[in-house]
């Protein structure tokens, strides 16, 4: 998800940096200074040093167990829960109410007996009386009537009735319902639940992640009873939603149906199966057109919309759709939007050597003009992160909805995007927010992440890639300081909070948003400085690989960086992640005698990094040095490099290139004296 207040600075100031190379022989080979004769040690040192990142007991233990390693993979033990749903929803337009049932299969992958099934109703967060992280429209949440256990019906029960009599039935509490069976839910074994509920759809319903917008829009998400994940880790997710950091959901089978006056366009997750019974022959024949088209095709302009429906006598229609490995579904329903739609490459996805396609669907109002280019700007997201994570789309369509009045940012869901109109912003944001929310697709859609807990790997790693979609779309008007700026702003100041904090308890203020979204971006950033491009983008996607459809941890993600690249990153996470420290590197002093110029290079930062220096002498030929982190990491503050030449130098910068977000970029270039 983005906001406004996010968004503008994951956007920030832009600049450009460029870099010359040559070589003369009348330069000889820097040569680093060697007065250290051995390391200080720990009471001698000038700065802190970082020490190892704890690694939760839980964690471990399921590294002890076989289901995670200590390399980074998925053990040879890994076991994931698994359910399929059966859907369905029929909204009132009149009381703005959904009527929804369901039917559940769940079943125990793991090796433990269930006592208890945890359930997530996130509408609850608009029911009075219920924990909030901030103010929210009070709309009484979920009605649920209906409660059954393996065709059982269960009634509600008190804790001291669990207590005293192990009563069975189930217990709401908040956005949480703890359902207490008959018996264990045994491993290997499966469970059946039947749910019925209704709840008023709020206008900015789950802080501003669906709703309802001028009576001619729905967007309707976490709408359902949804079994929560019990993982391997640490059992069952009991976190309650309280309205800002995100979710954690685990992969199902989905089928579902959509009942709307007949009037209304429905698109949802999955496969979209009825469309000869739901669309008008004019409609039906430009949706199969655009299924084979690459470029944008208007399949219900504003003026056709009263009949892009089929005709019938039945006020209702019923839409279905179907998916299969997938965390959660959404769908949409638009009385005043053109649809437009068109296709997208997304590579090879069953390695028949054959390009595959994902449908690219936009539903708008009139009052967005703007997004009569978001087909092409969603096209563009789709096949430009296939290709860079190289993993391709799976799934038959992406569908992106104007919500201006739901939503300022954007949100993500399985297939589904809500998106605000941008009019005020312009084109460039919304390209921008329409490449962040379908980059989402990978986080957390394919690696299913806990944003809840770990809000900055799924927002951070969305950013980088939104970031790399803008330089690909834009070119050079993009580089690392339009991830950086948010992050330097407040870095460094009691405003800011360190990465692996619990997401939903950072500082107030800005201190949640820029350790989910910029600062964790920049890192990536200033990782693949540390590594190079090529080993960055191997050990990236390795990760993806491995844990696609499944559920990293953040130790999963070091041990897999550190596994490809061969090295020990234990300085990198503790300096970055674990603590706010800042990094802020310095020219100091450029000396000269003789043909000995020396070069004093000071790290004012307590983040240890390594040098990139580029050194321009009079003759026009540039150099470049490297001050590995090792010697920051031994204690010292300052570092001395030595240069033999004929010419002097005129001008030393630090990372030229700007892989590193430095706090005092105007302390990083010296300049000889006119």
């Amino acid at each position: 998800m983005i906001k406004k207040s996010l968004f503008s600075a994951l956007f920030s100031a832009l600049f450009i940096f460029s870099l010359s190379c040559a070589t003369s022989e009348q330069v000889q080979s820097p040569s680093e200074d060697t007065s250290e004769s051995s390391k200080i040690t720990v009471s001698e040192a000038e700065r802190p040093i970082p020490y190892p990142i704890e690694v939760p007991d839980a964690y471990l233990q399921a590294v002890e167990n076989g289901t995670r390693t200590s390399s980074g993979q998925p053990g040879e033990n890994y076991w994931q829960n698994y359910a399929t749903y059966d859907l369905s929803a029929e909204i009132d337009p009149e009381s703005h109410t959904l009527y929804g049932e369901s039917s559940v299969e769940y079943i125990n992958n793991s090796p433990d007996d269930l006592e208890v099934i945890v359930v997530e109703l996130a509408q609850n967060l608009h029911k009075e009386g219920t924990p909030k992280k901030e103010m929210t429209e009070i709309t009484g949440g979920s009605d649920l009537s209906r409660v059954h256990v393996n065709g059982q019906d269960f009634e509600p029960i008190s804790m001291f009735q669990r207590w005293t009599q192990n009563a069975s039935g189930y217990i709401l509490e908040g956005t949480r319902l703890y359902i207490f069976p008959d018996g264990v839910l045994e491993s290997g074994q499966s469970m059946n639940f039947e749910f019925e509920w209704s709840f008023e759809i709020p206008q900015e319903g789950a802080s501003g992640r669906m709703g309802r917008s001028r009576d001619n829009l729905y967007f309707i998400a976490y709408w359902y009873p949804q079994i929560a994940v019990y993982d391997d880790v640490y059992g069952w997710m009991e976190d309650p939603f309280v309205g800002n950091a995100e979710f954690y959901h685990g992969f199902a089978n989905y089928e579902l149906s959509v009942t709307m006056p007949k009037e209304w366009l429905v698109m949802g997750t999955g496969e979209f199966l009825n469309p000869e019974e739901t669309l008008s022959q004019r409609t039906l024949e430009r949706y199969n057109q655009a299924g084979n088209s690459d470029e944008p095709i208007i399949i219900a302009d504003f003026d056709e919309l009263s009949d892009a429906t089929i005709q019938t006598d039945e006020d209702m229609l019923t839409w279905e759709f179907s998916s299969k490995q997938i965390r959660d579904v959404a769908f949409s329903a638009t009385l005043e939007s053109r649809w437009d739609a068109t296709r997208t490459d997304v590579g090879d996805l069953d390695d028949d050597g054959q390009t595959d396609y994902s449908r690219i669907n936009t539903f708008f109002r009139e009052e967005a003009p703007l997004w009569k280019e978001q087909a092409t700007y969603a096209q563009h997201s789709i096949q430009f992160l296939s290709d860079y994570t190289t993993v391709p789309y799976p799934w038959p369509h992406m569908t992106s909805v104007e919500g201006a009045d739901i939503i300022g940012g954007g949100m993500e869901f399985p297939m589904m995007t809500i998106i605000g109109d941008y009019n005020n912003a312009g084109a460039v944001p919304l390209y921008g927010v329409t490449a962040h929310e379908l980059a989402h697709m990978w986080f957390p859609m394919i690696l299913s992440t806990n944003e809840r807990r770990y809000t900055w790997i799924d927002e951070g790693y969305t950013t980088f890639h939104t970031n790399e979609a803008n330089k690909d779309f834009y070119g050079d008007r993009f580089d690392n300081n339009d991830i950086f700026g948010g992050y330097l702003q407040i870095a460094g100041s009691d405003l800011e909070g360190e990465m692996m904090r619990w997401s939903d308890f950072h500082y107030p203020g800005p201190a949640y948003g820029v350790a989910s979204y910029p600062k964790p971006a920049s890192v990536l950033a200033a990782l693949r400085g540390v590594l190079g491009n090529e080993l960055f983008l191997e050990a990236h996607h390795e990760l993806i690989e491995r844990w696609k459809y499944k559920h990293p941890y953040p130790w999963d993600i070091f041990r897999t960086f550190e596994d490809v690249s061969g090295r020990d990153l234990s300085w990198f996470w503790r300096a970055w992640y674990y603590e706010t420290w800042t990094l802020d590197q310095s020219v100091a002093n450029v000396t000269s005698s003789g043909n000995q110029h020396t070069i004093t290079i000071e790290d004012k930062g307590d983040v240890p990094m390594p040098v990139l220096l580029e050194i321009t002498l009079s003759n026009g030929d540039v150099l470049q040095e490297r001050i590995d982190v090792d010697h920051w990491l031994d204690g010292y503050r300052t570092k001395e490099i030595t240069i033999e030449s004929d010419s002097e130098i005129t001008r030393v910068e630090i990372d030229p290139q700007n892989h590193f977000p430095d706090v005092n970029s105007s302390n990083n270039v010296w300049k000889a004296s006119q």
